[in-house]
């Protein structure tokens, strides 16, 4: 590190920020140590104290094996989220489809769809994404980064959820994976105030069937079925709480080989449910 680049870390930790995020920070912004860096990285150092997350001050955050550009108009990827992508390539494998369709339900910044269709084609497996927003501006940044990646075989829809997809799809798709938004009104004000720099709709859910937050996830279990081809799998990203009743809801819908997973931290996380094959 130069000297005038050391020289803005101790300024950044003098102003409040940790050690390793003035680093990060640094290292982002100032590459020639000039004025300009300088500016940059004062600007950076001003948002960053003022609450706004580290990721979307720097405007890219890494996340499995991609680098995505990520703003205020998507959530952060998170390491749970990596987790989901684990668990949907395993339910492929076990599915065995050679040239799957996924469909990747609120896909915000890209983070879980692009990150299985990478993967797959590393493994030689040619995979085709279908990318599903309710916000324009998350499909725009998941559009930039599929540019970003050179990921061709994916496509884009300005949807609710699954209404505005081809009905063509219905019973062929061999994923549904989803991180919906599945945390409650209440929650969400208990919760880490540095959230509220993330887009609302897509953290929060209106309750359902008694449970907080479960609207989102309720459609997504109730209409995925009719989109799965037999034997394909839904994978979805859900909250700690939620797990008993998103597997009866599951069971209820006439899904088979129905369990939860537990992420890292031993919290509920992942429901994986299949359609049956006859």
């Amino acid at each position: 590190m130069t000297d005038v680049n050391a020289s803005f870390v101790r300024d950044l930790v003098g102003r409040g920020l940790e050690r390793r995020e003035a680093l990060w920070l640094v290292e982002e912004f100032s590459p020639g140590a000039d004025a300009d860096a300088a500016r940059a990285v004062e600007l950076a150092g001003t948002r960053r104290l003022a609450g706004e997350p580290l990721q979307y001050v720097i405007g890219h955050w890494p996340f499995r094996t991609l680098d995505l550009d990520i703003d205020p108009r998507v959530l952060i990827p998170r390491p749970e989220t990596e987790e989901l992508v684990s668990l949907a390539l395993g339910a492929l494998a076990t599915s065995q489809a050679t040239s799957p369709l996924v469909l990747d339900m609120g896909c915000g910044s890209g983070a879980i769809g692009l990150s299985i269709l990478s993967e797959l084609s590393e493994r030689g497996i040619a995979a085709t994404v279908v990318a599903v927003d309710s916000s324009i501006d998350a499909l725009d940044v998941a559009r930039r980064n599929a540019i970003k990646h050179g990921l061709h075989a994916v496509s884009f829809v300005h949807s609710s959820w699954f209404d505005g997809l081809d009905p063509s799809l219905q019973g062929h798709v061999d994923l549904v994976v989803s991180n919906p938004p599945y945390v409650g009104e209440i929650e969400f004000e208990t919760l880490d105030p540095v959230l509220h720099h993330e887009p609302y709709g897509a953290l929060v859910s209106p309750s359902s069937s008694g449970v907080e937050g479960f609207k989102d996830l309720e459609v997504v279990v109730r209409e995925s079925m009719s989109w799965l081809r037999p034997g394909g799998s839904l994978v979805c990203e859900h909250g700690s709480t939620q797990a008993d009743a998103l597997v009866q809801l599951a069971t209820s819908k006439g899904y088979v080989n129905v369990i939860d997973v537990s992420d890292m931290a031993g919290n509920a996380r992942v429901l994986i449910a299949r359609k049956s094959l006859s």
